[in-house]
């Protein structure tokens, strides 16, 4: 479990690095352009995309800083379900918008990151 909990934590920090510096560094315009699953960015306000940029990233050191240092390990899981209910809005934003496929996508993120919670609350986690 903790070898499946550590594989799962280390893609979605990668996911959600690359998506959170996407967002805080890339015009909204050109990322927009970039795909039709990405044409949701022309409904919020660029500072409403830097702040969810900057989220994804927070959440994404958060989930693999704390437990590599051993300092604060507690902050995993509290990452974890900040991004389960980032995912939410996601899911929600998406489904909304008649993204049916894009919400699968999202909604199997949730899960990943619901499953990372759940296993460093319960099933696997860093202190006794």
């Amino acid at each position: 479990m903790n070898i499946a909990l550590w594989i799962i934590t280390g893609l979605l920090t990668a996911l959600y690095l690359f998506s959170g510096f996407g967002k805080l560094f890339v015009p909204r315009e050109k990322m927009a352009q970039m795909a039709n699953a990405a044409r949701w960015v022309l409904d919020f306000k660029p500072g409403t995309l830097k702040a969810i940029g900057a989220l994804e990233v927070l959440g994404a050191v958060g989930l693999i800083l704390p437990a590599l240092l051993g300092i604060a390990p507690v902050l995993v899981p509290l990452a974890a379900s900040g991004l389960t209910l980032l995912m939410t809005g996601a899911v929600i934003m998406r489904i909304r918008r008649g993204e049916t496929k894009a919400a699968l996508v999202d909604g199997s993120y949730l899960a990943l990151a619901a499953f990372v919670a759940i296993g460093r609350f319960a099933l696997e986690p860093f202190t006794g």
